[in-house]
C-alpha cells in the first residue's frame, strides 16, 4: 500500500485482550506494551474500558476494566506526545457524565463509544458529551454483520450529522467476508465519509479473515485500523499487529519492537495459560454469524465434541 500520512493504528490489546483475562495485566506488562507501541510508532494505545463501577464490581476485574485516570498516570505517566491514549465507553455500561472528566484533567485523548444500533439515542448523547469535554471521539458500531441495511443507513445518517470524528466497522462475530467489508466500506464512504468523518476497521479473527478484512478496508480508504499484539482479543482475537505493520511497510511504523514484544510478553501470557486465537469452535460461530459466547463457553469447559457443538450452533441459525 502506498504511504498515507492520514493512516492511524490503534492498539486495543489491553481492552480487547482484557476480555480474555478479566483485565488482570501486571503494571510491568502495561509499561512494556506502552514502550513497544511508542517504539513501533503506533498512533493510539487503548488502555481499557471506562466501565461503570456500579454495574461491575471492581473486585471481579483488573484495573483496566475501568482505566481510571489516576491508574493510567501511575503506571504510564503523562503520555509521550508521539502517542495518544484512548479508552472505550460502552453505551449503557458506563457513567460517562461523571467518570469521563474534561480532557484538560485526563491523560486520555480519544474516547471510543461502543454501541449496538438500538442504543443510538444514548450513543449520540455520549458523543456530544465527550466532544464538549474536549476529546476526539469515535463511534464503534458493534455486531455489524447482524445489522439490517436500512437500520445501518439510518444510524450512519445520524452519525454524519453528529460531531463524531470517526465511525468504525466492528466485526464483533468475525463473520465478515471481504465482499461484506467492501459493501460496508461503500456504505460508510457514502455517508459518514462524505460528511468528512474518518472510517475505522476493527476485525475479529473467527474465520481467520481479520487481517484480510483490515487491509481491504484500508485499501478502500479506512484510515483508522485496529490491531493487537499476537492478535490478542476476545475469543478468536483480532487482526495481529505484527501482520498489519509488516504489510504496510509504512515509514511511520517499525516492525522490530512489535515482534520483540509479541515474542517475549505475549508468549509469556500464553505459557501462563491465557488462551485466545482461532479454533474450530470460533470458526463455527463466525460462519453462522453468531456471538462467540457459545464458543467461549465451549473452550472454557475444555470440550472436544466439535460435532455436537456444530449441531448446537447450526440449530440457532
Amino acid at each position: 500500500m502506498n504511504y498515507r500520512e492520514s493512516l492511524r493504528i490503534v492498539d486495543p490489546t489491553l481492552r480487547d485482550g482484557g476480555l480474555v483475562n478479566d483485565f488482570r495485566f501486571t503494571d510491568d506488562f502495561v509499561r512494556a506494551l506502552y514502550r513497544a507501541n511508542l517504539a513501533a510508532g503506533v498512533d493510539y494505545m487503548e488502555v481499557g474500558y471506562r466501565a461503570s463501577k456500579t454495574m461491575f464490581n471492581p473486585a471481579d476485574f483488573g484495573p483496566w476494566k475501568f482505566s481510571d485516570d489516576e491508574k493510567i498516570l501511575q503506571v504510564i505517566g503523562e503520555p509521550d506526545p508521539a502517542i495518544k491514549l484512548s479508552i472505550m465507553a460502552d453505551a449503557g455500561r458506563c457513567d460517562y457524565e461523571t467518570d469521563i472528566r474534561p480532557k484538560s484533567e485526563s491523560p486520555v485523548s480519544l474516547v471510543r463509544v461502543a454501541t449496538y444500533l438500538h442504543q443510538m439515542s444514548i450513543t449520540l448523547k455520549m458523543i456530544d458529551d465527550a466532544k464538549a469535554k474536549g476529546y476526539e471521539v469515535s463511534c464503534n458500531i458493534m455486531a455489524i454483520s447482524a445489522v439490517q441495511d436500512a437500520e445501518l443507513r439510518d444510524a450512519l445518517a445520524a452519525l454524519a450529522k453528529s460531531p463524531v470524528d470517526t465511525v468504525y466497522i466492528v466485526d464483533s462475530f468475525g463473520a465478515l467476508y471481504p465482499d461484506d467489508t467492501k459493501r460496508l466500506m461503500d456504505a460508510y464512504r457514502d455517508t459518514v465519509g462524505a460528511a468528512g468523518k474518518g472510517i475505522g476497521m476493527h476485525a475479529h479473527n473467527n474465520q481467520q479473515l481479520a487481517f484480510a478484512n483490515t487491509i481491504l478496508a484500508a485499501e478502500m480508504g479506512a484510515d483508522w485500523l485496529d490491531a493487537t499484539y499476537d492478535g490478542m482479543g476476545r475469543g478468536a482475537g483480532n487482526c495481529p499487529m505484527e501482520l498489519l505493520i509488516g504489510f504496510l511497510r509504512n515509514p511511520k511504523y517499525s516492525l522490530r519492537p512489535v515482534i520483540e514484544f509479541a515474542g517475549e510478553e505475549m508468549e509469556a501470557l500464553r505459557a501462563a495459560g491465557t488462551v485466545w486465537g482461532p479454533s474450530l469452535a470460533y470458526l463455527l460461530t463466525g460462519q453462522f454469524n453468531q456471538h462467540p459466547r457459545a464458543a467461549i463457553a465451549y473452550t472454557k469447559q475444555g470440550r472436544t465434541d466439535i460435532s455436537a457443538f456444530l449441531g448446537e450452533v447450526s440449530s440457532q441459525s
